[in-house]
Order: C-alpha cells, then structure tokens, then sequence
C-alpha cells in the first residue's frame, strides 16, 4: 500500500594503541615519533552529555558486523548508486602517501561540497570554481583539469554540484545548473545540458540514466549517452534549506529523490511513476533554522528497505515494496548515514554519533562529540561529517581538524588525529586506502 503518512566511521588508526589525550597529528605517519604537533588551540572531542539515550532493551544481543571487504573503486557520492557500502577494508598501518591541491577551496562565502570519486586507478576531484582535476592514485600527479564554469557566467557567487563515474566516463553537475559528461583520459567533454536550476548535490548514475535534483527541488533523468531529458519529477519546493544537497539513490528499477521540504518520493527509473512518497517534515521544533525539514544526508536503499534521516529531528525506515514505514525514530542529522549489516550509524543535529538498530530503530549507543570550538561561549560551531565504517574502525572528521576513530560496538573512542585544515566532506575508500579532502582543498591519500 501507499505511504499514507505525511511527509515529514576502521580508520584502522595505529594511533589507536596510544592515550587518547596525547595523540597528535604526525607529519608523515598515523604512527612513530612524537614529532611538534601543528600550532594552535587543542580542542577536545567528546562531549560529556549526549541527548539522546540508547534503549536498555537493545544491549541484549551482541553487535555482529559483516567482515570488512577490498572496493577498488569509489565510483560515486556515497560509494554505489544505493549508497549501502556496508565494511570497507583499509590496510592495517596506514601512512600519508601523497597530498595534492584540487584547486579552490571553502571561504567565508563558498562551501567546498563536493566529494572526490575514485575509478580505475584515478581520483578526480571538482573544487569551488567548478575545475574538475584528475590525479594519479599511486603518484598524486594531477593528469589533467578543466574548468566547467560557462562562458556567459561569472562563477563568484555559485557552487555546488559533485561527480559520478559510471560506464567509462565521469559525469559532473555544477552550480551553474549544467551536467556535464567529461572523457575520464583526458577531460575533454563529450557532451552538455543545461537545466533550469544550480545543482549542488552529485549526480547519480545507475543502468545508462543519470539521475540529478536541482536547487528548486526537481529530479531530472538523463540518458547517459546524450545527455538527453527522458523526464522530470517535480518535488515540493522550499524557499529554505540546509547548504548542500543529497544525491538520489538509485537501483536497476527505482530511484529513491530527496528534496529539501523533507518530501521522499519512490519513482520508477523507466518513467517516474510515482510509487510511493512519504515526508520528513518537522513538526517538533518550531525555531527558524531547527524547523527545517530539509533531507541532506543521501538516502540509502539496503535489503529491501530504504533508510533516511531528515534534518526536523526524524529518522526512517521503509518498506521498499509497499512504501510502508517500518519504524521511525526522533534523530535527526545533515550527515549520510551508514548502513552495515543490521545496524546504522549517523551523526546527529547535536553532535552525536549513534548506533540504531536497522530492524527495529532502537538505538544502541551513543557517543557526543564536541560541538564548539570554545565550549565556554558556545562559538565556533564544529561540524562533523562521516561516518565511514573500515576495518572495525567508525571514523568521523571535523571541521576543528580532528579525526576521530570510534569502536563501531560500543562507540568507544580508539584514536584521533590531527589534519592540516578541517574536513567537513566525509572521507572515501579503495583500494584500502583512505582518501581527505579538506576544507582547504587539500586531498590526502593514507596508504
């Protein structure tokens, strides 16, 4: 039946064998001699409250995850078209291997949001002035850049936008509300179709169709071939929303598209027929900015269901077949949640980071982290993205320039790290390698 309601981090850290309190970042390694950490103030990463609380009945079963498995590409925001990438595997001692600059990064007025992809052995990039580079996986050389930015367009006030690479080439949107189709070797674009809208999320690709949504909140289906419309479903439109947008996601015959009035729609990737809809409309919160009910973090379909977490506070469960809602739970989040075997991790509006139950939407454990720079004042909010299941490590990354491994069993910490700017873009995996990009446009591959 119809949906009838209404719509509303293994870094296998090596630091992790050290105290908490005296791991710092180390130029060149995750491990070794102490060497001067970076200047400036040390902030602390765990909170001491946490407002959520885990369900006293959902400790009864021990936490069992699949094993860690090798991905050699990440070919997608979000790894896969469905976004359900389970265990990654990453290697056992990791070292920086190489760091390179992407081009422009975050400023006072611009958001670095776009996530690198990594495919047949490159990794490519697109930074806030819509240059898309490629860089060698084992060297760090940059292979070649181009910049997108139209020539009838001044680029100072737009970003946004990501990459996808599908069925040898790579895709890229763009806040100039252009989809562009790039020759991976050498950049060269194979073809261009220009929207009506900026996008600011990644495309999605899955069997020939590229899926986009733009900034007033329509879900576009091109062919992948052409670029070519094969059709257009318009969500619910709202005025305000959190920066950023999420990607659809995307199997053979369905595509799940997130809008920014906290509306999901289930449409048929043929043709768009709407199968379901459902909304995370936030009717608990009534302040300006906490009352928006905008879906930033990517939906995930898994086994049937389709989970989704909304920014109004509420976290869902669905039926993929009949659209029903299996459980709801008041979490609410701008992060991509993580789904591995029978349990999801998200990072909450407040700074936490909490294990549910998929089956049941108990919450197992929750970890706060630190949510200002200076705890006292309450200034300089911190913001942390992730997180990234590898090899028994949840790894999480924040703004202030820490990255945190916690236990993804008992959300304990096991280490952290130091980084040379913030990160507010969730880290990526192949290859058994951990990929950055920070703030400051820097990509950093640990190998």
């Amino acid at each position: 039946m119809p949906m009838k309601r209404r719509f509303r981090l293994s870094l296998l850290l090596a630091l992790a064998l050290l105290p908490l309190a005296n791991c710092t970042w180390i130029e060149d390694t995750w491990m070794g001699e102490n060497k001067k950490p970076l200047p400036g103030n040390r902030v602390s990463v765990l909170a001491h409250e946490s407002k959520l609380k885990p369900d006293p009945t959902a400790a009864e079963q021990e936490i069992q995850l699949p094993a860690p498995e090798p991905n050699t590409d990440w070919p997608q925001a979000g790894g896969f078209s469905t976004h359900a990438m389970h265990h990654m595997m990453i290697g056992p001692s990791l070292k920086k291997a190489w760091t390179a600059d992407i081009g422009a990064g975050s400023s006072d007025y611009r958001r670095l949001l776009a996530p690198p992809v990594i495919a047949n052995g490159r990794i490519y990039t697109l930074d806030v002035e819509a240059t898309v580079s490629a860089f060698d996986e084992k060297s760090g050389n940059r292979l070649w850049h181009v910049d997108l930015t139209p020539d009838e367009e001044d680029g100072d006030d737009l970003m946004g936008g990501g990459l996808a690479f599908d069925a040898g080439r790579l895709f890229a949107t763009t806040g100039f509300g252009h989809v562009v189709a790039l020759d991976p070797g050498n950049g060269k674009a194979l073809w261009r179709t220009k929207l009506q809208s900026p996008l600011r999320a990644a495309p999605t690709a899955r069997a020939g169709r590229l899926f986009v949504i733009t900034m007033d909140d329509q879900t576009h289906a091109l062919d992948q071939a052409n670029g070519k419309t094969l059709w257009t479903h318009s969500g619910i439109n709202e005025g305000a929303s959190v920066l950023g947008a999420a990607s659809p996601a995307a199997d053979d015959t369905l595509v799940i598209a997130p809008y920014s009035s906290g509306e999901l729609a289930a449409l048929r990737a043929e043709n768009a027929t709407v199968l379901s809809s459902d909304s995370l409309a936030a009717g608990r919160r009534t302040d300006a900015v906490s009352g928006l009910s905008d879906i930033r973090g990517r939906p995930i379909i898994d086994r049937g269901r389709v989970f989704v977490i909304g920014h109004g506070d509420l976290m869902v469960a669905i039926d993929l077949r009949s659209g029903r809602r299996i459980w709801e739970a008041e979490i609410g989040g701008v992060q991509s949640p993580w789904v591995a075997g029978n349990y999801l991790y998200a990072i909450t509006n407040n700074s936490e980071v909490v294990c549910v139950e998929t089956k049941s939407g108990r919450i197992r454990w929750v970890t706060p982290l630190s949510r200002w720079k200076n705890a006292e004042k309450k200034k300089d909010p911190i913001v942390w993205s992730g997180p990234v299941l590898a090899s028994d490590r949840l790894i999480v990354a924040g703004s202030n320039g820490m990255t945190l491994a916690l236990s993804p069993y008992s959300g304990k910490p096991l280490g952290l790290a130091e980084m040379p700017d913030g990160v507010t873009i969730a880290p990526v995996v192949a290859n058994k390698e951990l990929v950055f990009l920070t703030d400051g446009a820097d990509l950093i591959v640990f190998r």
